[in-house]
């Protein structure tokens, strides 16, 4: 299972909803790890992602999946990426 990007920011409940989805995705994927980048620490990132957070991405392809999305559609992104 790769290892995934997150972006995201502190007080976003959304983003906190995607957490929760990545959780339930790895109960039946415990290898699944993300690491979550927060968009305030860089003007880019805010520029980029300030009104499509949260946002998944793969890091070595360069493919996101952006909100809204549950285990499902993450799963599928998964897939996809693989």
């Amino acid at each position: 299972m790769p290892s995934i990007l997150l972006f995201s920011t502190l007080g976003c409940h959304l983003c906190e909803q995607a957490e929760d989805v990545l959780h339930e995705v790895q109960q039946s994927h415990p290898d699944l790890n993300w690491q979550v980048i927060e968009i305030a620490d860089s003007d880019d990132l805010m520029e980029r992602y300030g009104i499509r957070i949260p946002v998944l991405r793969d890091p070595i392809s360069g493919k996101e999946l952006g909100w809204p999305f549950d285990a499902s559609s993450v799963m599928s992104w998964l897939g996809e990426i693989g």
